[in-house]
């Protein structure tokens, strides 16, 4: 058993945290909805259709945008959750220094060679913006590219396929029905 499965107090400390960093963000899509829920979501996902009991991942999965659309530091995140949580979430974040082209391009190269950890966020990730995009898309964003869009996850979720079979068959639906509905 992994150490950190009964630590269910680091995973509700991690969910206090997301949502006090997300507090004043919404979600890009017409729905209005609480950025805060994106990453429940993913945990959501993560625990329901992929088993995860990994304290660890889950929590890494809430805290996954906080660098990289907050305020808040890595250091911030080692010094509250520990340095395993802090390294998950260093490897799901975006590097600042690159354009947002240049931060896709990175998540397709860099795919593969991600911990298997950070692949199952990555993976849920993804099949949560594709489930988004699909059902509450940005006003501004054409059906063109939200097509572009589902192409470029697959790209990412395709670097690491045979990570998780079900969270990999999830997002495969997802971006089935995206392309169904647009």
């Amino acid at each position: 058993m992994n150490p950190d499965q009964s630590d269910l107090p680091t995973l509700f400390r991690a969910l206090r945290f997301a949502a006090r960093a997300h507090v004043k963000h919404r979600r890009k899509g017409g729905d209005d909805i609480p950025y805060v829920n994106h990453p429940i979501d993913i945990a959501t996902q993560l625990a329901t259709i992929g088993g995860v009991t990994d304290i660890a991942v889950l929590a890494a999965a809430l805290l996954h945008d906080t660098v990289e659309d907050t305020t808040t530091e890595p250091e911030d995140i080692e010094r509250k959750f520990g340095a395993n949580i802090a390294t998950l979430v260093a490897e799901v974040t975006d590097d600042p220094a690159l354009t947002s082209a240049e931060q896709k391009v990175a998540q397709e190269h860099e795919a593969a060679g991600k911990s298997s950890r950070a692949k199952l966020i990555r993976i849920a990730d993804k099949t949560c913006n594709v489930c988004d995009i699909t059902d509450a898309p940005p006003p501004h964003w054409s059906d063109g590219r939200r097509m572009e869009y589902f192409a470029w996850a697959e790209r990412v979720v395709g670097g690491m396929r045979g990570t998780h079979a079900a969270l990999e068959s999830a997002f495969d639906a997802a971006v089935a029905r995206g392309r169904r509905v647009v």
